[in-house]
């Protein structure tokens, strides 16, 4: 099942399948390493959800909502 990435919950991972939107936001999340078949892991969430902390590619990025929303994810959601 896909779902944006701003809808997994702290502790819960998934393996990037797509990028949407364009432009800059879209090379610059490929640039951070953002890219199909990478998992990412949600490590923290503000209260209010914006900013997200991932893991990914061994390395810990914080992202805003609406950059989260950008990121589609599949795979094993277990908390």
């Amino acid at each position: 099942m896909k779902r944006n990435l701003d809808q997994l919950k702290p502790g819960q991972w998934g393996y990037v399948t797509a990028l949407e939107g364009r432009g800059k936001i879209r090379y610059r999340l490929a640039e951070l390493g953002i890219t199909p078949g990478v998992r990412i892991l949600v490590r923290k969430s503000a209260p209010f959800g914006d900013p997200i902390q991932i893991a990914l590619r061994g390395f810990a990025l914080s992202l805003r909502k609406k950059e989260a929303q950008m990121i589609l994810v599949d795979g094993e959601y277990r908390p």
